[in-house]
């Protein structure tokens, strides 16, 4: 499959995209069964290179990691380590994510709208504080999954949150970031109260 590579506001050469290439085929050809489509991305940025990487993982997974270095070849060394300590982490998860159960359950996911929108300015009006300027839109999928599904997927991306569908209910569920390092998870399910234990509120992941 084939491993985009391009550079933002600066060219990402010959030399680099070879280099940047052989890194992370090198790195995702120990851990998968075949090298899957993805993006490898190029910016600088305050004096600092930025090498973004997003490989979208057969089964669906998105595996992302982010690196960073005063050159591009640094940048891209420090993102492909990241890349492997994730992928290394969740190897035979990410099999599992492959299996009949979780391809049927994606058949469910739905696909929402995602808007970036201008913080308040003090001369803007209550109307338009009401209704915030957007600058930019995409699209953003919401998956059908477990809660463990869920958590990995996040733990596997650069992402701070995810929504998605819980198989359990079918409800909206969001998966977060904590900043004491573990994974927060809100279930808007109402507990059943003759359940003892009722929803768990967080998961810690290692």
């Amino acid at each position: 499959m084939t491993i985009q590579i391009t550079g933002k506001n600066l060219a990402a050469g010959d030399s680099f995209q070879s280099y940047a290439s052989d890194k992370i085929h090198t790195v995702l050809q120990k851990y998968l069964e075949r090298v899957p489509e993805g993006h490898v991305r190029l910016e600088r940025e305050r004096g600092l290179f930025k090498t973004s990487c997003s490989i979208r993982l057969k089964g669906g997974l998105l595996l992302e990691a982010n690196g960073e270095g005063g050159d591009a070849y640094t940048s891209v060394d420090s993102a492909a380590h990241r890349l492997e300590t994730r992928v290394r982490r969740y190897k035979s998860r990410i099999k599992s994510h492959t299996s009949a159960a979780a391809t049927a359950r994606r058949k469910a996911d739905m696909e929402a709208r995602d808007y970036v929108v201008t913080v308040g300015e003090d001369d803007q009006s209550e109307h338009d504080a009401a209704n915030p300027l957007i600058i930019a839109e995409g699209q953003r999928n919401i998956g059908h999954m477990t809660v463990s599904e869920a958590v990995m997927q996040l733990d596997l991306s650069e992402a701070a949150f995810m929504i998605f569908k819980n198989a359990a209910h079918g409800g909206l569920n969001v998966v977060y970031r904590r900043n004491d390092g573990n994974i927060g998870w809100i279930d808007a399910e109402l507990p059943d109260p003759s359940k003892a234990n009722g929803a768990a509120v967080s998961e810690h992941v290692g």
